[in-house]
């Protein structure tokens, strides 16, 4: 059985790590399931795409909407990289799952624009599936509406050329959309629970996303926070494409 990539990009060992395990705990995977790149670290390998299932790429604390000269070097190694990727990716309609960071990089390489116009608080939100969402064999069956966790400065202004938009919000309304069959992005994170969230505050204090003096009440009010429909779809993904060939 081929196994499944997981593409992570934060800098932090302590999110990455913890990220990791995240994705494999609600994903019902095993380490020996997956292999695990770390693309915002200097040295990384040639991407095969015949020695893998399916590939899930997590989030980070880069913005693509910034303007270059504000960039890194590490961002920008992401950022080719990823472009690289989907110049592979998306003509063999390989399988693919973005979250957050996922979802600006994919919907900025298929055109849509990515601006801090919906972004949205560390927290939950209520989401929807769209009508076409609820064909889609991700979220068939699934409640119409439910909870999910985000917390972005940045995401798609508007649907990608090609995209079909499956799940939406009042505060931002590209949720989640699906390039051709087999290719996802969501703005919101499938693989978090509360305690994972707990740990980005703490990291991520002084980041922008919040004041630093709110990240106590922040925290008391994510404990509160339950998201079971967003794991539901990771879980979903790996199942399908687990034998995908």
């Amino acid at each position: 059985m081929k196994k499944f990539l997981i593409l992570q990009m934060r800098p932090e060992n302590e999110t990455s790590d913890s990220e990791f395990e995240a994705i494999l705990r609600v994903g019902g995977l095993t380490a020996d399931e997956v292999h695990r790149v770390r693309v915002e670290q200097n040295s990384i390998p040639d991407i095969n795409l015949h020695n893998y299932s399916a590939i899930i790429a997590g989030g980070s604390p880069f913005d693509v909407s910034i303007p270059e000269a504000k960039k890194s070097v590490v961002q920008r190694r992401v950022e080719l990289f990823f472009t690289a990727l989907f110049d592979k990716l998306i003509p063999q309609d390989f399988p693919f799952l973005g979250a957050c960071s996922g979802n600006g990089l994919l919907g900025r390489y298929c055109g849509a624009t990515i601006s801090n116009k919906f972004s949205e608080p560390i927290g939950s939100v209520d989401v929807w599936i769209t009508d076409e969402g609820t064909k889609d064999p991700l979220l068939k069956g699934l409640p119409k509406n439910f909870t999910s966790m985000v917390g972005h400065k940045e995401a798609c202004d508007t649907i990608p050329s090609g995209a079909v938009l499956l799940v939406s919000s009042a505060s931002c309304p590209v949720q989640m959309f699906r390039i051709k069959k087999n290719i996802y992005a969501t703005q919101f994170h499938p693989e978090a629970d509360a305690d994972e969230f707990i740990l980005r505050v703490k990291i991520y204090k002084h980041a922008g996303y919040f004041l630093p003096e709110e990240a106590e009440d922040l925290i008391r009010k994510i404990r509160q926070i339950n998201t079971p429909v967003p794991k539901e779809i990771l879980n979903r993904f790996i199942d399908k494409y687990k034998s995908y060939k």
